[in-house]
């Protein structure tokens, strides 16, 4: 069995994030994606708009993902290789080169991005509500949430 190992944010779920998750099952068997905790993603500099409980949940509902676990830190990657017995590390195109000392381990796979949406972007979009309107989406999302809960 082959397995392949992401990591990422997985705020705002949009079509680039399940077209990458898509593609990394094509690469194995078994695909584990890693989701980033709200604590290591402060570390990272991010502030996701979607709690991490949520985001574990999306991931974890869908079809090509075989196991979503918790990121925590950045030395989890070989602990994970090690820990899942991983053949394939892949990522997004934007870490090119980030994970090449991987490679004494496992292949390190980038795969190329979906063009025409992005994280940023839509965050970028949301900033200009006030947040009166950002507290609005955060409560839709919530609902959003409970119905991808009850469907999976």
């Amino acid at each position: 069995m082959k397995t392949v190992l992401t990591y990422g944010t997985f705020d705002l779920f949009h079509i680039g994030h399940l077209n990458i998750l898509k593609r990394l099952k094509a690469q194995g068997d078994r695909l584990i994606v890693g989701v980033s905790t709200d604590d290591f993603n402060a570390i990272k500099g991010k502030r996701p708009i979607v709690p991490f409980d949520q985001r574990i949940e999306i991931v974890r509902s869908i079809r090509f993902v075989d196991e979503a676990i918790p990121e925590e830190s950045w030395e989890q990657k070989r602990e994970d290789i090690r820990k899942y017995n991983v053949d394939v590390f892949g990522i997004g195109e934007d870490w090119k080169g980030k994970f090449d000392d991987l490679e004494d381990e496992v292949e390190v796979i980038y795969l190329p991005r979906t063009t025409g949406v992005s994280t940023t972007e839509m965050k970028r979009v949301l900033s200009e509500f006030d947040e009166r309107h950002v507290e609005s989406l955060k409560n839709t999302l919530d609902t959003l949430s409970q119905i991808v809960k009850e469907l999976s």
